[in-house]
């Protein structure tokens, strides 16, 4: 039996950064942006609000770029401050990178299980199919744990046992689909 599994962003994730105002590390992404033009030349940022203080802080997406580079699309999407897209640079490694900021996924996403999360029962075998919206690191052990309505102590037994088989590593943080497969 095959059976497929989503796993879907509900919000957009925190950013991890320290506030140089009261200490706080994380940062609410207000999806707004903002647009400077210097005569030919334009500077975008995406704007970030702190939790603890309300401190703005500027994430940089375009520095000093001449205005004709610019697709009209991306232009639009930055003028209408569109949600999509601030979510597209917040995963987007370079602009991580450049920032030195990490995301924060806890209570940002759901699993999405399709057609129930029933066990396999003595002798049977389920095999399923783990998708991912958008780039969200998850532990495997968690979204088995939830979908089968399991504690992680019991997840971990099944795998060490051999009941829970997948080609890719069950242990540490995925954000690729794989499958895995689930025997009694």
């Amino acid at each position: 039996m095959l059976k497929t599994w989503v796993v879907v962003p509900t919000r957009l994730p925190l950013v991890l950064r320290r506030c140089h105002t009261c200490a706080c590390e994380r940062f609410r992404a207000s999806g707004k942006f903002r647009v400077n033009a210097h005569h030919k030349l334009l500077d975008v940022w995406l704007l970030a609000l702190c939790t603890g203080c309300g401190e703005t802080i500027k994430l940089t997406v375009l520095e000093r770029t001449n205005v004709r580079s610019i697709r009209p699309e991306l232009l639009d999407r930055l003028h209408a401050n569109d949600l999509g897209l601030t979510a597209e640079l917040l995963r987007d490694p370079v602009v991580q990178r450049r920032h030195r900021i990490a995301l924060d996924w806890d209570d940002a996403w759901r699993l999405d299980a399709a057609g129930g999360s029933d066990r396999p029962q003595e002798g049977e075998a389920i095999e399923v199919s783990v998708r991912f919206a958008a780039r969200i690191p998850v532990r495997p052990v968690r979204l088995i744990a939830e979908g089968f309505d399991l504690s992680r102590a019991e997840v971990e037994r099944l795998i060490t046992a051999g009941n829970l088989v997948s080609a890719v590593r069950l242990s540490g943080k995925l954000s690729a689909d794989f499958t895995f497969t689930f025997k009694r």
